[in-house]
């Protein structure tokens, strides 16, 4: 595993160096310093709010030291309930309670008996090799967002008909921007950390890569990972001491409201509402809809579950039908339609109830044990994969984990803070 390792990162080591000396990225890299330069020595700058800037909500120990603790799912996934036009059945309320509770035993209460000792000993990764990895896949995401836009002849956010053209073998290798910009904004972590760069060099950093981000899934017409983009850099800033709580209230408030705005200029776009619709009903109707799907989910689902993992198992490239729309076959026979379940929509109907008790409690752990690992040693690797981890679990709230390459960052994860675990009882 190890000679695998080094020799992959050894490649796209040597792949990055090219790449950064070649004339192209030299200039685009010395642009981008000196615009670095001109904004940390701005005197705007300045104008801009300290740390202190309401200043009430560090007076609040939650906000302060666990607003993103594993449990924000459970609190968010209320919240998604609560937008909700119609009264939940009874049979899935039981099974919401079952998933709560699960999740709650596994994030809060079982990573309390590992890794109390020896935490030492868990991996660490070279900043060298987590930079390079990530520069390389924010250029594979690049290369294959142009040949997005070429293969549909448009912008989906300016034709928002085109979007449904976009084929997924061309735009699931752009979403790998979202984990390309975690390593890179790790990275720039793990250099504010050694005094390498400044604080405000370090926020300049995190800015750029947002700027990236948004331009691309913007341009693309993605809500999801756009929202994405906004929570891990705003998770990695936070932990590492680069973005104020403040900026996460607001930050927070800025990602809502993009999906709210996106969500609401695409229906109109699309002509399925009008000017006067009130833009939050958009969000709502989304939410009644999605909560609807998964009471039908549940129903098929029962106790046992229906499909015995084949829902999840569809997530695998060459599935005749991938996961969502397996879902919308489930309810409604119809398979050209993608339809998210929520969270524990594939749990229910692969194994039901019995199934959302043990993958929420799974589930939990991972992040419990993610949160405890990245509290414990303010390693900025760890910080990062929690931050991506947490991101796709919120995120997943409506969605669902069921994406080929967000199961695959899970099984990343799950793999390191296993071995974490038995090294640190060595």
């Amino acid at each position: 595993m190890s000679l695998i390792y080094s020799t992959l990162t050894s490649i796209i080591n040597k792949i990055s160096d090219e790449f950064h000396k070649s004339f192209l990225f030299t200039t685009i890299f010395t642009i981008l310093e000196f615009i670095e330069t001109q904004w940390v020595n701005s005197f705007f700058k300045k104008l801009y709010p300290g740390e202190n800037f309401l200043g009430f909500l560090n007076k609040n120990n939650i906000f302060k030291n666990h607003i993103f603790n594993p449990l924000i799912v459970i609190f968010l996934f209320a919240g998604f309930l609560l937008l909700s036009l119609n009264k939940l059945s009874q049979s899935l309320t039981i099974t919401l309670i079952i998933a709560f509770t699960a999740f709650f035993i596994g994030s809060a209460i079982l990573p309390r008996y590992v890794l109390n000792d020896g935490i030492e000993n868990i991996l660490h990764f070279d900043k060298k090799d987590m930079y390079s990895i990530g520069f390389c896949l924010i250029l594979i995401s690049i290369v294959f967002f142009f040949v997005s836009i070429a293969t549909v002849g448009g912008i989906p956010l300016l034709k928002p008909s085109i979007r449904y053209l976009l084929k997924p073998v061309f735009t699931m290798p752009v979403f790998l921007i979202i984990p390309g910009t975690c390593l890179v904004a790790s990275s720039y972590l793990r250099d504010y950390q050694d005094g390498k760069i400044t604080r405000s060099q370090a926020r300049f950093r995190f800015i750029f890569l947002l700027a990236i981000d948004c331009a691309i899934l913007l341009l693309l017409g993605y809500r999801t990972p756009l929202l994405a983009a906004f929570l891990i850099i705003i998770i990695i800033g936070f932990y590492g001491n680069i973005v104020s709580l403040w900026e996460v209230v607001v930050g927070a408030l800025l990602g809502v409201g993009a999906i709210i705005g996106i969500g609401y200029f695409r229906s109109l776009g699309e002509l399925t509402i009008t000017s006067s619709t009130n833009p939050f009903y958009t969000l709502q109707s989304r939410a009644d809809f999605t909560l609807h799907v998964l009471d039908l989910l549940d129903f098929i689902g029962g106790n046992f579950g229906l499909t015995h993992g084949k829902l999840l198992a569809s997530a695998i490239p060459g599935s005749e039908l991938g996961p969502r729309m397996m879902v919308g076959k489930l309810i409604a026979w119809r398979t050209e339609v993608t339809v998210t379940p929520t969270l524990i929509g594939q749990m229910v109907v692969d194994f039901g109830k019995v199934g959302v008790a043990v993958e929420m409690c799974i589930l939990g752990f991972i992040l419990g044990i993610g949160f405890k690992i990245m509290q414990k040693t303010k390693n900025y690797f760890y910080i990062g994969i929690y931050s991506l981890i947490l991101t796709y679990s919120i995120l997943g709230i409506e969605t669902g984990i069921l994406d080929i390459q967000v199961l695959l960052y899970f099984a990343i994860a799950i793999l390191i803070y296993l071995i974490c675990i038995v090294k640190s009882k060595n």
